[in-house]
C-alpha cells in the first residue's frame, strides 16, 4: 500500500499568544497657562500640527510691557544711586586720611577723627543698601521679562492639536488648559499582558505586532511596570514599535495585536498533525518500519502550528505516515518515498541467498 510519510524532528519551539494593545502617546496632554491674564489670540486650531516652539496663543500683555519699563527705570535709577554712594564713600575715606595724617600735628582733633570714621562707616553702609536695592530691582525686571515671555503660550513639543479648552476673551488663571496637544509622532504601545506571560518579556526582546491581517509591524520590550492588578491578574507592558514609512496613520488609542512568547524559547520533538489516529481514547501513529507499518502510542503536548510537541512515544528521525494512514493496520506492508532502495536492496539479498 502506497502512503505518504514525514519525519519527526527536533526543533526550537517559540509559542505565542494574542494580546490586545493599544497605541499612546508617551507625550500628551494639555498645555497651560504660566500666568494670569485674558486670551488676546489662539493661533492653533483643533487639527493643526505644530511643531516645538510654535505659538498656540497669547495673552493680553501691555501692562506686563509697561510694567517692565517702569522696572528697567527703577533698576536704572539705583544703579546712579550706586555710582552716587561710591563717590561719596570715596570722599569720606580720602578726608578720613587727610585727619590721619594730622595726628602728630597741633592742629589734630581726636573728636573730628573719630566723626570721620563713622562718616566712612555710614557711608560704606548705605553703598551696601543700595546696591540691595538694585539687586531686588535687577530681579524684579527679571520676573516681569519672565511674565512677559510666558504671555506667549508655546508648544512645549511637537504634535496635533486635538482639543481647545478656552476662546479669545476669557480670561485664565495660572494653570488652566489652553489646548491639549498630542505627539503623533512618538508611540509606544501598551497592553495588560497576564503575569504568568511576562516572565518571557526581557528588555529588548522582539514582538511581532498586527495592525490588521496584512499589515504587521516589529516592536521590542522596554518595560514590563511591576504593579499587577490583583482583580486581572496581569501587568502593563511597554513596547517601541519601529515605525517604518509603511505604517501610516497611527493614532493613540488604535488597537494592535501583538503575538506574546508564551516561553522562553526550547527545543522540542515534533510530530505533523496528519500522523495522529484518535481511537478508543487513545492516541496513536504508525511508524514506517522498512516496508511494514508499525502502531504506537504517543504522548502529545501542545499544538505548534501544524505539529504537536512529542511528550513521549517517538524520537527524531521516526519516520511516521501522515497519508493513508487511516486504512492501515499494524503489520500491514507499505510503500513510501526513499523506502524502494531499500527493498530493492533487501529483494537482491535474497535472491543472492538463494543462488548459494
Amino acid at each position: 500500500m502506497q502512503v505518504g510519510t514525514d519525519a519527526v524532528i527536533s526543533e526550537p519551539i517559540n509559542q505565542t499568544v494574542p494580546v490586545i494593545g493599544r497605541f499612546v502617546a508617551r507625550q500628551a496632554g494639555v498645555v497651560a497657562a504660566r500666568i494670569n491674564g485674558p486670551v488676546a489670540k489662539i493661533r492653533a486650531e483643533v487639527g493643526d500640527r505644530v511643531k516645538a516652539g510654535d505659538i498656540i496663543a497669547v495673552l493680553v500683555d501691555n501692562a506686563l510691557k509697561w510694567k517692565h519699563e517702569l522696572q528697567k527705570a527703577e533698576e536704572q535709577q539705583f544703579r546712579a544711586a550706586v555710582g552716587t554712594d561710591k563717590a561719596r564713600l570715596k570722599l569720606r575715606r580720602q578726608e578720613l586720611k587727610r585727619l590721619e595724617g594730622l595726628i602728630k600735628s597741633a592742629a589734630f582733633s581726636q573728636a573730628r577723627l573719630d566723626d570721620k570714621i563713622q562718616e566712612v562707616a555710614v557711608a560704606e553702609s548705605k553703598l551696601g543698601e543700595t546696591r540691595g536695592r538694585l539687586a531686588i530691582a535687577r530681579a524684579d525686571r527679571k520676573l516681569t521679562e519672565i511674565n512677559l515671555y510666558n504671555a506667549t503660550i508655546r508648544a512645549p513639543y511637537p504634535g496635533v492639536v486635538s482639543k481647545r479648552h478656552t476662546e479669545v476673551g476669557a480670561f485664565v488663571k495660572t494653570g488652566d488648559p489652553l489646548v491639549t496637544l498630542i505627539n503623533d509622532k512618538h508611540l509606544e504601545i501598551e497592553a495588560e499582558v497576564p503575569a504568568t506571560r511576562t516572565i518571557a518579556l526581557k528588555p529588548s526582546t522582539r514582538i511581532l505586532a498586527f495592525l490588521s491581517k496584512s499589515i504587521s509591524i516589529t516592536t521590542h520590550v522596554r518595560a514590563v511596570i511591576p504593579d499587577e492588578n490583583p482583580q486581572t491578574r496581569t501587568r502593563t507592558v511597554r513596547f517601541v514599535p519601529e515605525i517604518t514609512s509603511l505604517h501610516t496613520n497611527l493614532a493613540v488609542n488604535q488597537s494592535v495585536t501583538l503575538q506574546l512568547p508564551i516561553n522562553s524559547a526550547k527545543t522540542a520533538t515534533t510530530v505533523h498533525k496528519d500522523a495522529i489516529i484518535f481511537r478508543k481514547g487513545k492516541t496513536l501513529v504508525y511508524i514506517a518500519k522498512g516496508s511494514k507499518a508499525e502502531l504506537r502510542p504517543v504522548f502529545l503536548g501542545e499544538a505548534v502550528g501544524t505539529r504537536f510537541i512529542v511528550n513521549r512515544g517517538l524520537a527524531p528521525g521516526d519516520l511516521v505516515v501522515v497519508r493513508g494512514n487511516e486504512r492501515l493496520k499494524p503489520g500491514q506492508k507499505i510503500r513510501y518515498k526513499g523506502a524502494a532502495q531499500g527493498n530493492a536492496k533487501d529483494k537482491g539479498q535474497g535472491k543472492d541467498k538463494a543462488k548459494g
